[in-house]
């Protein structure tokens, strides 16, 4: 595994670190690569029922390395078109439907793909010292990772458009959470430990129910009522036959807290 993700699995939560600190974790090819395979191997373990996203040093992400990508626009294009396909929009797609909660531990300044992938996670708890930025715009690019669908889901479309198309514009921490993109913010020294509160206890839960809970969501917001509650009837029955959903039947006829093992 390359040094630019450092991955811990403990408790049923994999915290997984984008580890550039002195680039603002800078999304390089070798740190793409890295973080879509590692983020693939977390979705796919059955240990993992709970997954930490976040960035070491000051800032959470700051996105594409320009400087990387100045290189390829010279002398190596298919690079440059090959990266959303092959490395930001699985990285995307991983964070917003894998069977399993995520959380982002955002921790300094987000910009770009890096906000955007914060806003594919289910919860975002933010740093009081940090902020977003779009940024897409402002290099002449248009958005990509997924931000043009969790945007105006998060915010509405006339902000998405705002966020988007004045993409210099700085959105803080507490602006962040008076639109919907911060879960909550703390201060910056406790950021790691309440994110990690907060996944544990996700962990602790009920992992296939939350699991169809994130796809039924996804769904809906594609489709009319008549399909979205045809798709709740399946994932109903996918739930309804887990043993978690028998063992909290029983324990709530018993008076007793469910314990629940993900399966």
């Amino acid at each position: 595994m390359s040094d630019t993700v450092h991955y811990d699995l403990s408790e049923g939560v994999a915290t997984v670190t984008l580890n550039r600190p002195d680039a603002m974790n800078a999304l390089n090819t070798e740190l793409k690569v890295a973080l879509r395979d590692t983020l693939t191997a977390a979705a796919e373990d059955d240990e993992v029922r709970a997954v930490l996203l976040t960035g070491s040093g000051r800032a959470f992400c700051v996105g594409q390395d320009l400087g990387e990508h100045a290189q390829n626009l010279q002398g190596d294009l298919d690079a440059v078109w090959s990266t959303v396909p092959e490395h930001y929009t699985p990285i995307a797609t991983l964070l917003a439907t894998m069977p399993k909660p995520v959380v982002a531990a955002v921790n300094g300044v987000a910009a770009g793909a890096g906000a955007a992938f914060a806003f594919a996670c289910d919860f975002r708890v933010v740093a009081d010292t940090a902020s977003f930025t779009m940024a897409f715009s402002a290099v002449g690019l248009s958005a990509d990772s997924g931000s043009s669908w969790t945007l105006p889901r998060i915010v509405g479309m006339a902000k998405a458009k705002e966020l988007l198309l004045l993409s210099t514009s700085r959105v803080t921490a507490d602006e962040a959470l008076e639109l919907g993109l911060a879960t909550e913010v703390v201060a910056a020294d406790d950021v790691a430990g309440r994110a990690r509160q907060l996944a544990v206890r996700l962990a602790a839960g009920p992992t296939v129910a939350y699991g169809a809970i994130r796809r039924s969501l996804a769904y809906s917001a594609g489709h009319d009522i008549d399909a979205s509650l045809d798709f709740e009837r399946q994932m109903m029955e996918l739930t309804g036959s887990t043993e978690d959903h028998r063992n909290a039947v029983a324990s709530f006829l018993a008076k007793d807290r469910p314990t629940f093992e993900g399966r």
